[in-house]
């Protein structure tokens, strides 16, 4: 059992039966009394995402999953397959099971798949992943103002780079927040 006020983006909970996994959490204190934790979660398996409010000091289940390394090949369009690492099993998601860790996917790239009763369920990415920048402005000299210049990455991710970063860079992208790390 996990209490509520620790929920955080990306854990897995079973609620109400189901399997969830939380796309938000956030606490709201009144004046008196106990809090609320407001989430917003989303149905492993039908992709419903419901928000749920909890008053502070409750507990769920966190969901028994377990996790294999596993090697990204590629997609076609509308699924995306995987290969374990340990079998050479290859194992097929839907888009909506990957979601936003599309963005981040390169063939070959090492991640570990989330498996719930020897099913897969979503994907578990490293903290950073390295990709090339397929469009961006270019850099004119003595332009400092603003923090940085938006660039388009091979995936499809828009992100915020410095101006020294040109079209053909490689660069480490956190997977957590989305935002640029380093030039490789």
């Amino acid at each position: 059992m996990i209490e509520v006020g620790d929920l955080k983006k990306g854990m897995f909970i079973v609620y109400e039966g189901e399997i969830y996994r939380v796309l938000e959490a956030s606490k709201h204190f009144m004046g008196r009394g106990s809090g609320l934790i407001r989430t917003k979660l989303k149905n492993v398996k039908t992709g419903l995402v419901r928000e749920v409010n909890f008053p502070s000091g409750d507990k769920v289940p966190e969901a028994e999953l377990s996790f294999r390394k596993a090697q990204y090949l590629y997609n076609d369009g509308e699924h995306y397959y995987f290969m374990t690492l340990d079998d050479y099993e290859q194992h097929v998601l839907s888009e909506d099971e990957v979601g936003d860790a599309k963005y981040y996917l390169t063939e070959n790239l090492e991640l570990d798949l989330v498996f719930h009763e020897g099913t897969p369920i979503a994907v578990e990415l490293p903290t950073t992943v390295e990709l090339t920048v397929v469009e961006t402005e270019p850099s004119f000299k003595g332009d400092t103002v603003s923090g940085g210049k938006p660039a388009i990455l091979e995936t499809g991710l828009r992100v915020t780079v410095p101006f020294f970063v040109e079209k053909g860079d490689r660069i480490k992208v956190d997977t957590r927040t989305g935002e640029y790390v380093e030039r490789v």
